[in-house]
């Protein structure tokens, strides 16, 4: 059991350093390389395999310590904001995922899509509250604009290699799927 802890924390440290690493991956085609959503794959990843605790931790970390050590995303708004929305994927997704008795590529794509609906619902109310608390407006389409339009590359990308990344883990034996229905 205390292994399990362990590798977990081992394996949360390694999808906090991915997100450390992939938006410089993605920086350098500034046209789409945010479109991309480069620091959401390691939380979502993270929930998956980590469970829910690890992945909010993962999550609500990841873009206040980018912002500290990187200077991007900028601490206010966009980091604080990023830090509850990763958050909630995390935890959204880990929970859904955990609430499936048997795994496989369904239970991950249902998991995928509550947490991807959930935090940028939990992004657009953040969002709102930090930018009114500055006497600037946050209206329904910049919400639909930031957390949809503009997130659909990122949104393909996720929903493509979440689970051909599950399925390839399922394969190597290091995650498993424990029904095929």
């Amino acid at each position: 059991m205390k292994n399990r802890i362990v590798f977990k924390i081992v394996l949360s440290a390694m999808f906090f350093a991915m997100g450390l690493v992939f938006p410089f991956l993605t920086g350098q085609i500034p046209e789409i390389g945010s479109m991309l959503l480069p620091m959401h794959l390691p939380i979502f990843l993270c929930a998956l395999i980590c469970g829910w605790q690890c992945a909010g931790m993962v999550g609500i970390a990841l873009p206040l310590i980018r912002s500290l050590i990187f200077t991007m995303p900028p601490m206010f708004p966009t980091a604080v904001a990023m830090a509850f929305e990763l958050c909630a994927y995390g935890i959204i997704t880990g929970i859904v995922y955990f609430l499936f008795k048997h795994k496989n590529i369904l239970t991950v794509y249902i998991a995928l899509l509550s947490g991807m609906i959930g935090g940028r619902i939990v992004w657009g109310i953040v969002q709102y509250l930090l930018l009114s608390s500055t006497g600037k407006e946050f209206t329904f389409s910049a919400f639909l604009a930031g957390a949809f339009v503009n997130a659909v590359p990122g949104i393909i990308v996720q929903l493509i290699l979440i689970p051909a990344i599950m399925f390839a883990l399922d394969k190597a034996k290091l995650v498993t799927f424990n029904s095929n229905k």
